[in-house]
């Protein structure tokens, strides 16, 4: 059983400046070459809540609010392929994506799987999607790791 504290197990963000700002820099990059808000708070919630990441669940249903997203689709996230008509055909292939990329069991991206993707995202959007796919789930490894509490700001 996991316990809740208001502090870290590890200030890992002070420990390894040299990680932060190199991450922060590309996760950034990542959302800005997305270029939709919408679509990338969508992205950064689903692999959170895959990866039962409750620091940056609470920070990116914050930042989805914040870019017009409904609360009715930020709770029927986690069910997204049965809610499929809350959601756009793009935001359908991003968020497969998302779960392939953030749950590699199978040891690949199945090519069923990409070619949806690639099917609404020329290939800069697409290649920013893997990104920002690929760096929320370091950032939600290092805060289940560290055990960030909610809300603290890293």
């Amino acid at each position: 059983m996991t316990t809740t504290t208001d502090s870290a197990r590890l200030d890992f963000y002070q420990r390894a400046p040299g990680v932060y700002q190199p991450l922060l820099n590309a996760h950034i990059a990542a959302k800005k070459g997305l270029g939709d808000d919408v679509l990338a708070e969508l992205v950064l919630i689903r692999a959170s809540q895959v990866n039962h990441c409750a620091f940056c669940l609470d920070m990116h249903i914050k930042d989805a609010r914040k870019a017009g997203v409904s609360e009715e689709r930020i709770y029927l996230l986690n069910a997204w392929e049965e809610a499929g008509a809350h959601y756009t055909e793009k935001e359908q292939a991003a968020l497969a994506l998302t779960e392939s990329v953030t749950v590699l069991t199978d040891g690949f991206v199945p090519d069923t799987v990409y070619e949806r993707a690639a099917a609404h995202f020329d290939e800069p959007e697409l290649a920013h999607l893997i990104a920002l796919i690929t760096t929320i789930n370091m950032w939600n490894r290092i805060n289940v790791a560290v055990r960030q509490p909610i809300g603290s700001g890293a």
